[in-house]
């Protein structure tokens, strides 16, 4: 009963009102792959999601195809790979 009065005290977090964002974030795709992995099992699997980026919402496989690394032998490697191909700054909103 102490883990109900606990979870009564902290405050709730509101979600904004602002547009919605298309895609998904890459963190939420690299996260359902286990790894290492080829760069062609990663787009066989999940090439037909479509991430957020900068220049707009774009699938994972058209991104992936700009990228030259053949081999994701961690996450961390693979999510830097598509983040030096899109960039990393902030994704428009519509």
């Amino acid at each position: 009963m102490a883990d109900d009065e606990e979870a009564a005290e902290e405050p709730v977090v509101e979600l904004g009102e602002g547009e919605a964002v298309e895609g998904q974030p890459l963190a939420r795709v690299a996260a359902r792959l286990t790894w290492p992995h080829e760069k062609s099992r990663v787009i066989e699997k999940e090439g037909d999601s479509v991430i957020r980026t900068p220049a707009g919402p774009q699938s994972l496989a058209d991104v992936l195809g700009d990228v030259d690394v053949t081999y994701f032998d961690t996450r961390q490697s693979f999510v830097a790979a598509v983040t030096e191909a899109v960039g990393d700054a902030p994704v428009q909103t519509e």
